[in-house]
């Protein structure tokens, strides 16, 4: 069976020990994966991880170019990875690096509403959303009990507002706030991810969550390097799903978004 992790986060080497000492600070894990691109498919190819979303988040506007191309290099270099651009809300001109991401052959925008520190509903945002909607989908950090900036009522006025938009939410639409974002997100037109979740909901709830959501509309993925693909993989094939669910969970999703299916 292909999988795609479709939710990975790499860092240039001479970074990537201080970054991923910066996110287990921020989530209060000990993380055991160095966030290098080689760790990555190291680890992703012994669990039998084909391809991989690889990205990272601008935390202020000048690092948004070279975070774009960082990824853009990376993926020139390892053909298994589809690459997500960033942008960052006090962009001068997004339109300028929209199209950048574009000629890169990225294939989408990450944005991470809790770190980038801005609420995803914000009017600031909707000159951005209307700029990619319909060419480029996002992957969207949802959720967190400590903040309201990506709350996922936020997420679905939004969604309300850019019906062309195609948005991943991640984590289930809403990091520690999986009931929340069901009642929010369960109607709406958006996918959700397994990243960081099924060890937190355990299998009973996380089985249920994917049924009602239906598994059209979940991607697998790792939230590398907080977790490691095989105890990822682990976790959904765990839940006893049907191979239908399966195919479209690991891979048929994700190849669908990125339009290659």
């Amino acid at each position: 069976m292909e999988i795609i992790d479709f939710h990975a986060h790499i860092y240039p080497e001479k970074i990537a020990e201080n970054a991923v000492k910066g996110i287990g600070s921020f989530y209060s894990i000990k993380i055991d994966c160095s966030g290098t691109a080689q760790d990555l498919i190291n680890k992703g190819e012994e669990s039998g991880v084909n391809r991989f979303l690889v990205q990272s988040v601008a935390t202020v506007p000048h690092q948004v170019k070279s975070i774009n191309k960082f990824i853009a290099d990376e993926c020139e270099k390892h053909k298994s990875f589809i690459g997500f651009g960033t942008l960052h809300p006090e962009l001068e001109a997004p339109q300028e690096d929209i199209e950048e991401i574009i000629s890169y052959g990225l294939h989408g925008i990450k944005l991470h509403p809790d770190t980038q520190h801005f609420n995803m509903d914000d009017p600031k945002m909707f000159p951005i959303y209307d700029m990619i909607q319909g060419r480029l989908p996002v992957l969207m950090h949802c959720g967190d009990y400590r903040y309201t900036y990506s709350h996922p009522k936020r997420l679905k006025r939004v969604l309300e507002n850019f019906p062309k938009l195609t948005v991943i939410a991640a984590h289930f639409g809403g990091w520690s706030l999986w009931d929340l974002a069901l009642e929010y997100l369960l109607d709406m037109n958006c996918y959700v991810d397994t990243s960081s979740s099924v060890m937190f909901l355990g299998k009973t709830r996380a089985k249920e969550l994917i049924r009602l959501y239906g598994a059209d509309r979940v991607v697998f993925g790792t939230d590398y390097p907080m977790w490691s693909a095989r105890e990822s993989i682990d976790e959904i094939l765990s839940l006893g799903l049907n191979d239908d669910e399966l195919e479209k969970i690991f891979a048929g999703n994700a190849l669908r978004i990125i339009g290659e299916r």
